[in-house]
């Protein structure tokens, strides 16, 4: 893993235990010195994994559409800020920089680039591990509604297998290193059991 790209809230949340997590995230991403990639911004826990990071001698890149830099906020100390033209920019050149993405606590935004990335996965257009920062149990539900997505189905368990949850930001960065992305295709046969 050359670069972890990090999805994540730019609000702080309930509890200091996401901003504790989010901390945790970027020290080890630049302990391990691999470079950060995220969504550009200081605000909320996207500048707390962003400041980890950099406090810890790592590089981040943070990535962020034009429209976004004064709402958003865009952080003024990385060392490389790329503003794009349209969220959809924004996602495509994260997921080119990176080699794997790692979700965090957030709100509907963190979703749908975790989703999207997931996505890609399952239908081949990328081999890279995509997993979860489990903090608190924050995804505890989330993981639970996977399981039965596969259960009734609509996916398969090596599809369900591919996103890599743990608590820990070094248990999980270890088993990005040896994941192995599955080689089954995304559809389930009506009389596939």
């Amino acid at each position: 893993m050359r670069s972890i790209c990090v999805f994540c809230g730019s609000n702080f949340g309930a509890g200091e235990v996401y901003s504790d997590a989010a901390r945790a995230m970027g020290g080890r991403i630049a302990a391990r010195g691999v470079r950060l990639v995220y969504g550009g911004a200081k605000a909320g826990l996207m500048g707390v994994v962003a400041d980890a990071a950099l406090e810890g001698g790592g590089e981040v890149v943070g990535i962020i559409p034009r429209a976004l830099v004064e709402r958003e906020i865009a952080h003024p100390g990385l060392t490389d800020l790329r503003i794009v033209e349209s969220m959809h920019e924004r996602k495509a050149l994260m997921a080119d920089l990176s080699d794997g993405f790692v979700a965090l606590p957030g709100g509907a935004g963190t979703m749908e680039e975790l989703f999207e990335v997931w996505t890609w996965g399952q239908l081949g257009y990328h081999r890279k591990p995509v997993g979860l920062l489990n903090a608190a149990g924050y995804f505890d539900r989330l993981l639970a509604f996977f399981d039965h997505q596969m259960a009734e189905r609509f996916m398969r368990p090596a599809h369900r297998d591919m996103i890599v949850a743990d608590s820990d930001p070094d248990r999980l960065l270890d088993r990005f290193d040896a994941y192995v992305a599955p080689t089954v295709t995304k559809w389930i046969g009506r009389d596939e059991r």
